[in-house]
């Protein structure tokens, strides 16, 4: 019998692109209001109480246009927003979670509205518990931004996100391939692995991209493989004797003697601890007398005036009274 579901299909044609999600508007929703309200809070720095004093009246017209309300509590220091009855997108709200989060991990109001549109969605990775040492952490971070902040530009050129290093977090704005691949340079980079390796890799692979023949093949034999080194591995021993000048014996060394033995030869294996004591702290007060002397004597050495000789002073005088 005959297949019925291969049927022509005039409409489908090859320059429909089927990936493409198509924007949701008013119309497309059917159910019309929310039968709850839906709310989202996030507390902010201290430091952020300015700006965002400034910038709040331009978000909330954003804001508006999507149906959700929000509010700016300077004294608890929290923002919230909220669904209204206008609010006609169901992921409106999560948009908007989300961009009150960016806010609040420093990034900037304009970046931030990015998050509205429906192909750029947002990564806030924290990275402080991937480094134990405050130290490390600190110089691993630094190797995200690089010098004059030269290696994150080239992240963000390569993966068209936009991304800011902010204290134990890290924000990234963008599509979500290119979020993918910034959270693995990150994470990553915190785990002792520089990202100049990843930035090298994604270079390649935009440049491979562009040549149709190796679309649908295998890139592995043109990304750069990276030997592990382990360098902590010492390969030269810190002492090395000349055994060519040692005269050999077939008797072994002599035993060398215990801590006990060298205080029964001092006499001193028999005194108690007070004395033991008592001993060590006049050794003690011996040597800062010494060390005491010698600086006197070194400070004292500036007060003295240089010698000179007679006979240079005998020939000055000569010379003057010659010419009087």
């Amino acid at each position: 019998m005959p297949s019925t579901h291969k049927k022509d299909k005039p409409w489908d044609t090859d320059d429909i692109d089927k990936w493409k999600v198509e924007p949701f508007k008013p119309s497309d929703n059917a159910g019309g209001t929310f039968a709850e309200e839906s709310s989202f809070a996030v507390l902010f720095p201290k430091y952020r109480e300015v700006y965002l004093k400034e910038a709040w009246s331009g978000i909330t017209k954003a804001l508006q246009q999507i149906g959700i309300a929000c509010t700016l509590d300077l004294i608890e220091g929290c923002m919230t927003v909220k669904t209204t009855r206008k609010t006609w997108d169901p992921a409106a709200i999560l948009k908007a979670r989300d961009l009150i989060k960016l806010l609040a991990r420093s990034v900037p109001a304009p970046q931030a509205l990015r998050i509205l549109q429906d192909d750029v969605a947002c990564d806030i990775i924290k990275i402080r518990n991937l480094v134990r040492n405050k130290e490390k952490f600190v110089k691993r971070r630094q190797r995200i931004l690089g010098p004059n902040g030269q290696t994150l530009k080239a992240l963000e050129l390569l993966t068209q996100t936009y991304i800011l290093v902010q204290g134990n977090t890290v924000s990234a704005l963008g599509p979500y391939k290119g979020l993918k691949e910034v959270r693995r340079v990150v994470e990553d980079c915190m785990a002792n692995i520089h990202p100049i390796y990843q930035i090298k890799e994604l270079m390649i692979k935009r440049e491979l991209a562009k040549d149709p023949e190796l679309a649908h093949e295998n890139w592995e034999r043109f990304l750069p493989n990276y030997k592990k080194r382990s360098l902590s591995k010492r390969k030269v021993p810190y002492k090395v004797t000349d055994k060519s000048k040692k005269v050999y014996t077939p008797f072994p060394p002599p035993q060398e003697k215990s801590k006990v033995d060298l205080q029964i030869e001092a006499g001193e294996y028999h005194i108690g601890k007070e004395a033991k004591k008592r001993i060590a702290q006049e050794e003690r007060m011996e040597q800062q007398k010494v060390k005491q002397e010698e600086k006197k004597r070194q400070r004292e050495q500036d007060f003295i005036a240089p010698e000179e000789n007679a006979a240079e002073r005998k020939k000055k005088k000569r010379k003057t009274k010659g010419e009087e």
